[in-house]
């Protein structure tokens, strides 16, 4: 899944809530909270981490591609 960035960067709990790959922006918050999301191979504990171009979140068997 690609996503196309329109400003400098997105919240990873907004891009989350964005994409409607969860209800609400506390769902997303506790996905991130518990490890589940990966930015660039690493897991990403911070709710508010700025993705900026370039960035490839994973959450389950989904991968973003933020352009």
């Amino acid at each position: 899944m690609k996503f196309e960035l329109k400003d400098d960067y997105i919240e990873l709990f907004k891009l989350l809530k964005v994409l409607d790959l969860v209800d609400s922006g506390a769902q997303a918050k506790m996905l991130i909270a518990d490890g589940y999301v990966k930015r660039n191979a690493e897991t990403e504990l911070r709710k508010r981490a700025k993705i900026i171009t370039g960035d490839v979140i994973e959450i389950a068997d989904v991968i973003i591609e933020v352009e």
